[in-house]
């Protein structure tokens, strides 16, 4: 028989959740001109955190699970919480390299900073679930982990990502489309497609309070997922069957 270890959730949420999370949203949060808009080459080479993560779960779709931690880990560098949890549910298991219990609580404890309920959740599952010589091993690999990735650190880096590529980021507008501009940006495969610079353009995307109250709203929608979801890697356990 097959069981999903405690951190189950965390991983079905973000396998379960499109190549790219964001996309999944209903459309109270994201409409369709923008979810078109955040799979572009353009969007997504100006933002790390999402191109990590899309990697990540390319790799995990073609079963290369130690690529993914390698992705995932890059993601999490830019305070992306499921990233984070998706990390710990990897170190917690097993999955794509070595199994370290202390350092998958380490992370899931750094997933959860934000107050995140089922994250939290999933911290305290994971704490109790270790021995007390993994309790204090946790204790120790934590400080090391929130001084790279914490918000603190991470996400000042991710800001600096958006405010140079939104000076950088070029797009050439070809004329008015219903009384308004329409530019041209990169797709996969280097193709051009023409899209409205105002959705483009939104706070949500490149101000940096509007996007983390954006992020705020994927982790309530993850939230929402919890318990609906049965899918995840499943660890093979003895039986008498």
């Amino acid at each position: 028989m097959t069981r999903f270890s405690n951190g189950r959730w965390a991983w079905a949420v973000i396998t379960s959740l499109a190549a790219l999370p964001v996309s999944a949203q209903p459309a109270d949060v994201m409409d369709v001109r923008a979810q078109e808009i955040v799979h572009t080459s353009a969007f997504l080479a100006s933002h790390p955190d999402l191109r990590y993560r899309a990697l990540a779960q390319e790799a995990v779709s073609r079963g290369r699970l130690e690529e993914a931690r390698t992705y995932f880990r890059r993601s999490a560098r830019y305070a992306d919480k499921l990233s984070q949890a998706a990390l710990a549910e990897m170190w917690w298991g097993g999955q794509g390299g070595e199994q370290d219990r202390a350092l998958g609580y380490a992370w899931m404890d750094l997933a959860a900073e934000r107050g995140t309920a089922f994250l939290l959740a999933l911290r305290e599952r994971y704490w109790a679930a270790l021995d007390p010589a993994e309790q204090r091993r946790a204790q120790r690999e934590g400080p090391a982990l929130y001084a790279e990735y914490g918000d603190p650190a991470a996400q000042p880096r991710l800001e600096r990502e958006l405010r140079t590529a939104l000076r950088q980021v070029t797009g050439s507008r070809t004329g008015r489309v219903g009384g308004g501009m329409e530019m041209e940006v990169r797709v996969a495969g280097g193709m051009r497609r023409k899209v409205d610079p105002d959705v483009f353009y939104r706070d949500e995307f490149w101000t940096p309070a509007a996007y983390w109250q954006r992020q705020a709203r994927e982790l309530d929608q993850a939230g929402r997922s919890e318990g609906k979801i049965d899918v995840g890697l499943p660890t093979t356990v003895p039986t008498n069957d």
